[in-house]
């Protein structure tokens, strides 16, 4: 229940909290920049298989060709955590691709010990990038503000102190007012939700618009305009559960993505980027799929080995077995299949041409 009382210190936005409690104060404390990193707090379809590392290798390799195998080729990982995507992503690369590959890591937590020194280790992404910009459950980290309707009807910007305790602070006005009416219009009922995600739009066209030639793609926890949650989606992570969103420091934050409108943002990024690396053909819009499209479109469907194989081969079946288990997973309905897949091409045509766009 909202706090209503005024005038207390130790009251600020939503997106002031989350961005001292994830990223700290002066480039120091957050939870991001702890040493254990966040795999031990939630688990990302990095963790849950190297299948999905496969599959971005996959794309890699798509990209590439549409790109005319170009003699330096970029694999940019934003929000990489300690690497492991990246690292994935070059061990299933064929070594002919591998050696004209440049890895980079876009990360605010130090580099960590052991990773291969052929990865760059960067708090902001190249400033021109050919090839493939991945960005994993990135854009749910970056903070938004929150927005509640009072009793008069009125979008309200939600304060927050440390320990949780909310409060409404002033009406929403400007640009995140815009943004509302634009891509979450309420219906004017008390207590009604929504993340205002302006800054989401503002990071993501920017990411795009280091993208020269390739494609920019951005998977996360998402829903479009057609279906917002009434209520919103903030929450938090500690230890592997889902958790009350506390600002301290303690647990991971995060609220589904608006991809629908990064999308629309990402394409003045893809625009740009294009105009300046020197396109002249007319660039294709961006898609945005379920990862479980985009994941069987690459290769990864789930299917059962044939029984058969259990008796020629019972080691081969094992394995057969346990990797479509680790599939079903990464493209099960209600699950991770229901992750949303951008993809935001830069002077290239669609690499996974094949897919209609399946979130509306």
């Amino acid at each position: 229940m909202v706090d209503t009382v005024t005038g207390a210190e130790g009251w600020r936005g939503w997106r002031a909290a989350t961005q001292a409690a994830l990223y700290g104060v002066d480039g120091t404390g957050g939870f991001y920049r702890r040493s254990e990193g966040p795999a031990r707090h939630f688990r990302t379809s990095v963790h849950a298989s190297p299948l999905f590392a496969e599959a971005v290798a996959r794309l890699l390799r798509r990209v590439d060709e549409a790109l005319g195998r170009p003699a330096s080729l970029d694999f940019v990982d934003m929000a990489a955590g300690r690497g492991e995507l990246v690292t994935g992503v070059l061990a299933a690369l064929p070594a002919d691709v591998a050696e004209r590959t440049r890895a980079y890591a876009v990360e605010v937590a130090d580099r960590p010990a052991g990773l291969a020194h052929r990865i760059e280790w960067l708090p902001e992404p190249p400033p021109r990038i050919t090839g493939l910009l991945f960005a994993n459950e990135w854009l749910d980290n970056v903070p938004v503000e929150v927005a509640e309707i009072d009793a008069a009807g009125v979008a309200r910007l939600v304060l927050v102190r440390d320990s949780g305790a909310e409060r409404l602070g002033a009406p929403v006005s400007g640009a995140e007012a815009e943004w509302l009416a634009r891509w979450w219009p309420s219906a004017g009922e008390e207590g009604q939700r929504a993340e205002i995600g302006l800054p989401r739009d503002t990071a993501w066209a920017s990411a795009v618009s280091c993208v020269a030639g390739g494609l920019a793609v951005a998977v996360d926890y998402t829903h479009t305009a057609d279906a917002r949650p009434p209520y919103g989606t903030l929450t938090g992570f500690r230890d592997g559960r889902e958790t009350a969103p506390v600002p301290n420091g303690s647990c991971d934050i995060t609220a589904h993505v608006a991809l629908d409108a990064c999308a629309e943002a990402g394409a003045t990024g893809a625009t740009g980027a294009g105009e300046a690396a020197g396109t002249s053909r007319a660039l294709p819009g961006a898609r945005l799929v379920t990862q479980r499209a985009a994941l069987r479109a690459l290769g990864v469907t789930g299917a059962r080995p044939p029984l058969a194989l259990a008796s020629t081969d019972p080691s081969a079946y094992v394995r057969a077995l346990a990797s479509a288990g680790e599939a079903a997973e990464l493209t099960a309905p209600g699950g991770l299949g229901d992750f949303g897949w951008l993809l935001q091409p830069v002077g290239i045509p669609h690499p996974l041409d094949s897919l209609t766009p399946s979130i509306h």
